[in-house]
């Protein structure tokens, strides 16, 4: 009885998986960077240049357990400023036959940027040179 359990969790969560990576049409990743390895760092800072234009974006995040426990993150332009300081967050979960965490940076994700412009993003992981997370700025 426990296997049937346990596969139907599995099979509900591959199909949760699933949904939630259904393409739609009207998100564009617009930046990615992954910063897991120190040689990206400057002063224990990383900075990119990139180019926006004018509209409202998202932040998204692909984080684990080793993953700096606080990201704060800068973006910089002629018309616009934006400071945060995400703080990782880890949600339990319990199925009964094992647990394991779910990890999210906790944070305003939201942006408004109102004309097109380049900005500077600054990532500081405030010590945490090695731990893994993707950050992606998406057009909504």
């Amino acid at each position: 009885m426990k296997k049937i359990i346990f596969v139907a969790a599995i099979v509900v969560i591959a199909i949760a998986i699933g949904l939630s990576l259904e393409p739609n049409s009207k998100r564009t990743v617009i930046y990615h960077v992954t910063i897991a390895d120190p040689k990206i760092y400057t002063n224990e800072i990383f900075t990119d240049i990139f180019a926006i234009q004018k509209g409202t974006y998202q932040f998204s995040f692909v984080p684990n357990g080793d993953s700096p426990e606080t990201l704060s993150i800068a973006l910089k332009g002629a018309t616009f400023s934006f400071a945060e300081d995400f703080q990782l967050n880890g949600t339990l979960h319990d199925t009964g036959i094992s647990t394991y965490y779910t990890w999210n940076y906790l944070g305003k994700k939201e942006i408004q940027v109102p004309e097109d412009q380049p900005l500077q993003i600054v990532i500081n992981p405030h010590g945490n040179l090695l731990g893994s997370v993707s950050v992606d700025l998406i057009k909504t």
